[in-house]
């Protein structure tokens, strides 16, 4: 399983520098070397300029559920209940993506 990643890691970092993988799209974290998943509710994955993980009605970070069971992803901001965006939806489809990619491991 950490072969995978490992693998994976190198794999998205080698496709995002020769500008084939957008950064939003890679299903690991380059800054934590772990699944996206795993660690997308850290303070370093909130954005408020590109809207990740970001609620803009209310200036306020989105709090994550990340479910690896069922491998739902949900994200909400704490004082509206909604706060979604373009780059958190692609985020969630990426978190998604990795515990799937992590199961298949």
């Amino acid at each position: 399983m950490i072969a995978n990643l490992i693998a994976t890691l190198v794999e998205e970092d080698l496709a995002e520098d020769d500008g084939v993988l957008a950064p939003d799209d890679r299903l690991t974290c380059h800054v934590h070397g772990r699944w996206i998943h795993q660690c997308v509710a850290s303070p370093l994955h909130v954005n408020p300029v590109t809207r990740h993980r970001w609620c803009r009605g209310c200036d306020a970070e989105l709090g994550v559920v990340v479910d690896e069971l069922s491998g739902d992803v949900a994200m909400r901001c704490p004082r509206c209940g909604c706060g979604g965006s373009a780059a958190t939806n692609r985020l969630i489809a990426a978190c998604r993506a990795s515990i799937s990619a992590r199961r298949a491991a």
